[in-house]
């Protein structure tokens, strides 16, 4: 029924506009639905997860949907980016959709209400006493911030969220933020990874990498996250390819979707094989429960999701988890 409704009558909605209003109901239904059934925990970096799967972060900007989307089914919900101060994003429009390929398209620009305004309100949630998923909260520098001086933005954000995160999410990887890619690079992504380590307050801390890295750098940055000891690595995030869209589009912007899945999972073997003590977040591409599978074969501890969701509706997170989840690691 969704994907009907979807079809007919969301796609002449503007994308965001559709978010909001998808969100409202995210929220909605975080006020009347049951809490889930406790399930066997599963450790991962430390942490306890009720299940494997997550909502990619930029779904959740400002934490505002973490009940709703624990009470649809998912262990852990990431939210943000955050950035130090509050900023309004790209200019609209910023998201577009492909519904032939079941893709996004955004070039959003870290739009969210800032680290101080986010940390409050997780405070506020977890005062509430109710009971929550695996919060991680991904945080990045803020668009106006040089490049040189990325390492305090990153350092300021875990110091004011890492009391209310589980984790600590490293996002060095949007092709939506000028230059941010550049610091994929180990000489000054060390600065960075160390100054958020430093401030997490001893909660575990990965790295969100790009697709579109050639093999030989997100091996580099595993070498990193391995001399480090951080907690593992997110793989992948949106990427800047249009290799095998068969829609035209000239819209600028990282594309998600089911393109994504062959590079997601080739990243995954690769540092599956490089980390094997460390923690491995797959993401990108998942459609069915059936990808959720393979990536747990291939090796992954936790998947996570965004674009299944927004088009195959609230009941995807179950969908996926029907008998998939649930074994413990």
């Amino acid at each position: 029924m969704y994907k009907l409704v979807f079809r007919l009558f969301l796609r002449w909605i503007d994308p965001e506009r559709a978010h909001h209003l998808g969100a409202a109901l995210v929220r909605f239904l975080g006020v009347i639905l049951p809490s889930p059934k406790s399930t066997d925990a599963i450790k991962v970096a430390g942490l306890s997860f009720e299940n494997r799967l997550g909502m990619a972060a930029g779904f959740d900007k400002n934490a505002k949907m973490v009940l709703g989307l624990y009470k649809l089914g998912f262990g852990h919900v990431e939210v943000g980016t955050v950035t130090p101060k509050a900023q309004s994003g790209n200019p609209k429009p910023r998201l577009f959709r492909l519904i032939k390929e079941n893709s996004l398209i955004n070039r959003m620009g870290f739009n969210n209400d800032g680290a101080l305004v986010i940390a409050k309100r997780l405070q506020k949630l977890r005062n509430r006493g109710v009971k929550l998923p695996i919060i991680g909260v991904n945080i990045g520098k803020n668009k106006l911030t040089e490049a040189a001086l990325a390492a305090e933005d990153y350092a300021f954000c875990a110091r004011e969220l890492a009391e209310v995160a589980d984790y600590l999410a490293v996002n060095v990887s949007s092709p939506n933020t000028p230059g941010l890619r550049d610091l994929q690079q180990v000489s000054t992504l060390r600065p960075i990874l160390l100054s958020v380590i430093e401030n997490s307050k001893g909660k575990p801390v990965f790295v969100k990498i790009a697709p579109d890295l050639a093999d030989e750098d997100a091996l580099a940055i595993a070498k990193l996250a391995d001399e480090l000891d951080i907690a593992g690595v997110i793989a992948a995030n949106t990427t800047v390819s249009r290799i095998g869209l068969s829609e035209g589009t000239s819209e600028a912007g990282g594309l998600s979707g089911p393109m994504l899945s062959l590079r997601a999972q080739e990243l995954l073997v690769l540092l599956r094989a490089a980390l094997p003590n460390r923690a491995i977040i797959s993401v990108g591409g998942i459609q069915s429960a059936q990808e959720v599978r393979q990536r747990l074969k291939l090796g992954a501890d936790l998947v996570q999701v965004y674009t299944g969701f927004i088009y195959e509706g609230p009941l995807f997170a179950l969908k996926l988890r029907q008998g998939e989840l649930q074994a413990t690691g």
